[in-house]
């Protein structure tokens, strides 16, 4: 072998072998794959401005299907409301004519990552969405204030934001539940000789007889 051949051989890069997964690693890919199947959301909106207009389609091989997968992950059967969600959703990272589309479809992940069964859950999951978007963006202008009003500002901003978003999950809780709360008090009697009595607490009005 020549000089220029072995330095050559050496300068050659060693086939790299395929990383073979952990047990652990295994387990964690079947959980998503199981929960990717569970779900079957829709598919991701593709976004461009034609003429000034905000045109909206999907990456899936029949329209038709998409819409009707977008309808589900909205919760809804109305097509004005599929076309009204969409729209918003659609616009909610744009600035001007420019469009972004990784936030509009981040946006739709959220709502379907709440998987609302009407359409007021489903309109509640889309401002969620907004207001955790808008939540971060404060928080980023937090990090990069140049004097004491801009930062106090930006931290009132980021407290309404933050509060507001966990009224909101109060609120779909509270939808999803009916507002009903179940309170159960136990109440422990302990007689002469050491025997415990548990029962439900009763608490009598003005006519109720006491001995």
């Amino acid at each position: 072998m020549t000089k220029a051949k072995a330095i050559q051989a050496k300068a050659a890069p060693s086939a790299v072998k395929p990383y073979a997964p952990k047990a652990k690693e295994m387990d964690r890919i079947k959980a998503v794959a199981a929960k990717q199947a569970a779900r079957a959301d829709g598919p991701p909106m593709k976004l461009k401005m034609v003429d000034g207009v905000l045109q909206i389609a999907f990456t899936h091989d029949d329209t038709a299907l998409a819409h009707i997968l977008m309808m589900a992950d909205l919760g809804t059967c109305d097509p004005s409301f599929w076309e009204g969600i969409q729209g918003q959703v659609a616009t909610i990272g744009a600035q001007g004519r420019k469009i972004d589309e990784g936030a509009s479809n981040f946006l739709l992940s959220v709502v379907r990552g709440v998987q609302p069964r009407d359409e007021i859950e489903s309109m509640l999951a889309v401002q969620m969405g907004a207001i955790h978007q808008a939540t971060m963006m404060m928080a980023r202008r937090l990090n990069h204030v140049e004097n004491i009003p801009q930062q106090d500002a930006a931290e009132r901003a980021l407290n309404k934001l933050a509060r507001t978003y966990a009224t909101q999950m109060e609120a779909l809780k509270r939808y999803r539940t009916g507002g009903q709360q179940k309170v159960t008090v136990e109440h422990v009697t302990v007689n002469a000789g050491g025997q415990a009595i548990v029962g439900a607490v009763t608490h009598g009005g003005r006519g109720s007889n006491e001995n």
